[in-house]
């Protein structure tokens, strides 16, 4: 495992990180609980030292199944959790409309004003058994809460020793340099993949010319650069990618082909297309992590070996050059 600063933290995260959205359940069809908790077990004793999650995950499920894996290896690991998207309030802004894991109809709205805050922070620390979280971040900006008062909120939890550095995800650069005027931000968590790359263009090198951490979500664009959703693949029901643009038989016939052009050169190394997708994700210039999520022990070992293997200029050209070929119709 490779680890790096983040931003101007003193937090050395491993360069993969847990994403633990999965393993909530909601939106992925379900999750087996002993599953989950041997798969960050596992990803641990590889050296995955950070692990990320939100509060809407399985509205409080990750965080929960978390708290059951790091026990009292608290000392062991990094962990960041997200705020801002409530499912148990009227307030804020209306996100979008789901089920709870009961089948529920349920409404997610956007809120981040200062109670909301404080008040998702003290449920977060109960949930994950800890008595601070190393990293906070704002899940989705709230249109209507000023960014002041939202990181005003979050200036008095580190002061009061609750959280330890203060992140953001899904922020644009005109918010995060609004956000960096009221405290420091050491990161943002962005969307980032080789099908998914606007970053490029204002995200990442804003962070570089800034020290703002970059961990990026969805690397593997929810499973489909794995190379093991095939065209015959079904989901289960819940299951959000059956909606996705990159799920649809065009697009997907299109992003197999790809990663048949991509194969040899992980054959080469002994690694799987996940693999290979990973290790190419985390080179590029500006990006200090990524959260890879898995769903079991066996994927999260896979993950964890992501950076076993070096690809050479010659190949990292080659792919490069595969990347900007492949067109998708979004």
């Amino acid at each position: 495992m490779q680890y790096r600063r983040l931003g101007e933290s003193d937090l050395n995260i491993s360069v993969v990180t847990f994403g633990a959205w999965a393993i909530g359940g909601w939106m992925w069809g379900g999750q087996d609980e002993a599953d989950a908790v041997a798969a960050i077990r596992k990803a641990i004793d590889l050296g995955v030292t950070t692990i990320d999650t939100a509060a809407v995950y399985g509205f409080g499920a990750s965080e929960e199944l978390i708290a059951k894996a790091v026990g009292k290896d608290r000392d062991r690991v990094l962990i960041f959790t997200k705020y801002g998207l409530r499912w148990d309030t009227d307030k804020g802004t209306s996100r979008f409309e789901t089920q709870d894991l009961q089948g529920r109809p349920i409404t997610v709205r956007r809120y981040a004003a200062a109670d909301g805050v404080i008040h998702e922070c003290e449920q977060s620390l109960r949930r994950l058994g800890t008595d601070h979280i190393d990293l906070y971040q704002c899940h989705w900006p709230d249109p209507d809460t000023p960014i002041e008062e939202t990181m005003g909120a979050i200036e008095r939890l580190i002061k009061d020793g609750k959280v330890r550095y203060a992140g953001l995800s899904n922020y644009s650069v005109e918010e995060i340099a609004a956000a960096r005027k009221i405290v420091p931000i050491v990161s943002d968590q962005p969307p980032y993949s080789m099908l998914r790359r606007g970053i490029e263009d204002d995200i990442l090198p804003y962070c570089r010319k800034n020290n703002v951490g970059v961990i990026v979500y969805s690397p593997l664009q929810r499973g489909i650069l794995t190379g093991k959703v095939t065209m015959d693949r079904q989901f289960e029901p819940g299951d959000h990618r059956a909606d996705m643009p990159e799920y649809q038989p065009a697009n997907r016939k299109r992003v197999l082909a790809f990663l048949d052009e991509l194969r040899p050169i992980a054959d080469a190394h002994g690694a799987t297309l996940a693999q290979l997708v990973v290790n190419w994700t985390v080179h590029r210039e500006g990006v200090t992590a990524a959260l890879v999520g898995a769903r079991n022990p066996r994927q999260a070992e896979e993950n964890a070996k992501a950076l076993d293997f070096d690809l050479s200029e010659e190949e990292t050209r080659g792919i490069n050059e595969l990347v900007d070929g492949i067109k998708l119709d979004m």
